[in-house]
This record gives C-alpha cells, sequence and structure tokens, in this order.
C-alpha cells in the first residue's frame, strides 16, 4: 500500500464527515501491520465534548475487525474548511494517545501541514504518552 492510495482513502472518508457546527470535515485512514485498510471520518455533536475524531473511528474500526491486538503500521490523515480547502492541522491530543496506543515505534503518520503533507512517526507526535 502506498501513501497515495491511503491518503485517497482518508479523502473518501472525509465526505462523509459530519461537521455542521464546525463546518470543518476530515478524514482518516490507518494501515494495519495485517495489510488492512480502515478509515473514518469525524462526528460532531452538538455537545462539542462528545464529537469524535477521524483518527479515533479509523482505529476503532481496524479494532472491531482485527481485535484488540491490532498495531497501525501507517496513518493518514485529511481535512477541508468550510470552503474546500485543506488546511494545516495535525492530529489533537487525543488522538495522538489513542494512536500510541496502537502503534509501534515504526508507525508512519501524514497529516496536512503548511505547505504539503507532513510525514512523521506517532511517536514523534507524542514522544511521552501516558503509559502504565
Amino acid at each position: 500500500m502506498d501513501k497515495v492510495n491511503l491518503k485517497a482513502e482518508a479523502v473518501k472518508a472525509m465526505a462523509n464527515a459530519y461537521s455542521p457546527y464546525s463546518r470543518f470535515k476530515v478524514g482518516a485512514a490507518v494501515l494495519t501491520e495485517a495489510g488492512h485498510i480502515f478509515s473514518g471520518c469525524n462526528v460532531e455533536n452538538i455537545s462539542f465534548g462528545l464529537t469524535t475524531c477521524a483518527e479515533r473511528n479509523a482505529i476503532a474500526q481496524a479494532i472491531v475487525s482485527e481485535g484488540p491486538g491490532m498495531k497501525l503500521r501507517e496513518v493518514f490523515v485529511t481535512n477541508h474548511n468550510e470552503i474546500g480547502v485543506a488546511g494545516a492541522c495535525s492530529p489533537c491530543g487525543a488522538c495522538r494517545q489513542v494512536l500510541a496506543e496502537f502503534s509501534s515505534p515504526s508507525t508512519i503518520v501524514h497529516y496536512p501541514g503548511e505547505t504539503g503533507d507532513i510525514e512523521t512517526t506517532a511517536e514523534k507526535l507524542l514522544p511521552d504518552s501516558f503509559r502504565f
């Protein structure tokens, strides 16, 4: 799986985003170590704290299908604002922690930056993630 195909899956998921309050659509696609792709979009709620991010929805889909031992190989996040333009936006803190939970040190994460897509690792996004 190349990152172009993974990005295409994230874009496809983004089309289903429910974002009537922020008008900020987000899509994510995850590639598991088993070689499967799962996607998710953001789902807002009028009680904004109940909103679920695209990354966490994609990871939940992977867990439903592969089980709690699932590990991520690669993640792609994309977005569009209210005028349909992608903007720089890294995963939020909650998503970073969930990514850390299901990633290995080599898990690659792509997200929109100011001048194009940024490629990093889940570990670099949250170097001191919560662990027991």
